[in-house]
């Protein structure tokens, strides 16, 4: 009988509310979902992370004939010199950091430069005498790059040291960017969403206050009577985060997986797996929504 009752009242609230029903609803909604593509987005920065690193390498060009660098003065890097740097990486301080040394020559380089870049009319000039040798070194961890460089870098035959992960650093950080422009977003509408399930549910609660007043003279609890309300307040904000993990699969399985994933395939993109990892900490989000709003109102606007 009271379970009746009680969804009775849930009824009644929603009904004289629906406008402001369906605008918390609405709310709800466009804030999680800015919520979930913060998540979803912080995902994929992490799998390109893990897929990237992973196949990072750091290469040490050797010196040409006609450098200017300082290291180069000798002219061309001889074998004594490249020996010497492969035996400093190969000390026992530094080889824990190093899994492999891929030795390239000037024809390797101009080979792989032909095949990046040779429908290009400026490639036709270069010969591979214009090339560097280079020393490409596969690392157990990228994030000890630092180490290996120190121990290369400015020794006789040594032009440059560069590393393919800084190649992504400036990527990785407009993406974190975007991912706090997402969050902040999401920010902003919870708290509209708080403010406008706050208005919904002091709007219920004002319209029945004969109802409450009589509740309160028969001994209903304080619970019971303020439960329809906090339950109205959770429906509207759950059918929100419904909406929003909806929308967020049908994005992620149509926008990433079937376009971007056909279009651009050396990319490891976030799943529909992954929304549905996410759409917990949604629910939970908008309950939470429910109960601060129900919280901030009902003590004051369910008093008789």
């Amino acid at each position: 009988m009271r379970a009746q009752f009680i969804l009775s009242e849930i009824g009644i609230g929603l009904r004289r509310n629906l406008s402001m029903t369906i605008s918390v609803v609405l709310v709800t909604f466009v804030c999680l979902t800015f919520l979930g593509a913060a998540a979803l987005l912080q995902a994929q920065i992490d799998k390109m992370k893990d897929d990237w690193y992973d196949k990072v390498e750091v290469s040490v060009f050797l010196c040409p004939a006609n450098s200017a660098a300082p290291t180069c003065a000798a002219g061309e890097v001889s074998e004594a010199q490249r020996d010497d740097i492969v035996s400093a990486l190969e000390a026992p301080e530094v080889d824990r950091y190093v899994q492999e040394i891929y030795p390239e020559s000037k024809e390797q380089a101009y080979e792989a430069f032909q095949r990046q870049f040779g429908d290009q009319f400026w490639a036709s000039a270069a010969t591979a005498e214009d090339m560097n040798a280079s020393l490409r070194i596969k690392l157990t961890d990228p994030e000890q790059y630092q180490v290996v460089a120190d121990v290369v870098s400015g020794r006789p035959g040594v032009e440059s040291v560069e590393d393919q992960r800084r190649l992504f650093d400036n990527l990785f950080l407009v993406l974190d960017r975007a991912t706090w422009a997402a969050g902040g977003l999401a920010a902003i509408m919870l708290l509209a969403a708080v403010l406008l399930i706050t208005t919904t549910i002091r709007l219920s609660a004002m319209s029945r206050r004969r109802e409450t007043g009589i509740m309160r003279l028969v001994g209903a609890s304080t619970l019971f009577i303020q439960l329809p309300f906090m339950l109205e307040g959770a429906i509207a904000a759950t059918l929100g985060a419904a909406l929003a993990i909806g929308g967020l699969w049908v994005g992620v399985e149509y926008l990433v997986t079937d376009w971007l994933g056909q279009s651009v395939t050396w990319i490891p993109y976030v799943g529909t797996s992954d929304v549905l990892a996410i759409a917990p900490l949604l629910v939970v989000v908008a309950f939470v929504l429910a109960a601060i709003s129900s919280l901030v109102t009902l003590s004051r606007y369910t008093k008789v």
